[in-house]
């Protein structure tokens, strides 16, 4: 009794959901499909962000302060199996300067390469985000639009017999559109400047990362570092 009490309470909220489409026309099936393109989008986001780390810095924050400590070596090794973002712009940095193979010019220009395609890995998306924040809204004011004109073309030839109440609802009915417009063009725009500040985050962090290993020499041992603060930092990081 109780499955089929459900089930009876499914097929009247989707009878629900169906009314309210039909009265919004097509616009607002348009929407009804961007709702669901920017809840995949925003969940499949933060996935993505997930799987890039772009929340972990700690580890690559303590493998830069053991190459300004002097310990390259160990720095290169704690990055060397680290695939977050931030890790994988300072371990390319660590080797331009430890490799041989690039000079002071084209080692900048080779971390910034390998940042600038992280940073376009971290910001996929966010232009499609963008665009449903900025068309939701007219959508919902196209659809309203559209069914005001509805409106006054039934109180035109209805003429003096013209029902006001009539009116109101063919009104609200429109409405409804922009409503639903607002409803996912806000989210979207939510979700977008938070995207939008993690990336910024992690760009800042990166440029900071590669600024004080390309400004420190990996060869010079900072006054205060022992074998036993390597040691310690390096535990840190793995």
């Amino acid at each position: 009794m109780d499955m089929l009490a459900s089930l009876s309470n499914g097929f009247a909220q989707w009878n629900e959901i169906q009314d309210f489409l039909a009265r919004g026309g097509p616009a607002i099936w348009a929407i009804a499909a961007l709702s669901v393109l920017t809840l995949a989008l925003i969940l499949w986001k933060i996935w993505r962000l997930i799987l890039m780390g772009a929340w972990a810095g700690r580890r690559t924050e303590a493998a830069v302060r053991l190459w300004e400590d002097g310990f390259a070596q160990d720095a290169r090794a704690a990055l060397s199996r680290r695939r977050s973002l931030r890790a994988i712009v300072a371990h390319r940095a660590i080797q331009a300067r430890l490799g041989g193979d690039f000079n002071d010019t084209t080692a900048r220009e080779e971390i910034r390469r390998v940042a600038s395609r992280e940073l376009a890995r971290a910001r996929a998306g966010l232009r499609a985000l963008d665009l449903i924040a900025t068309i939701a809204p007219l959508l919902g004011l196209l659809g309203t639009v559209l069914g005001m004109i509805t409106a006054f073309q039934t109180l035109q030839e209805a003429g003096s017999r013209a029902d006001p109440a009539a009116l109101a609802g063919g009104i609200w009915e429109a409405l409804l559109t922009t409503a639903a417009g607002m409803a996912v063009a806000i989210p979207a725009g939510v979700a977008l400047a938070w995207f939008e500040s993690v990336a910024d985050n992690a760009q800042r962090d990166m440029e900071d990362a590669a600024t004080r290993i390309l400004t420190r020499d990996p060869h010079r041992r900072h006054a205060s570092a022992t074998d036993t603060d390597a040691s310690t930092v390096t535990a840190a990081a793995e």
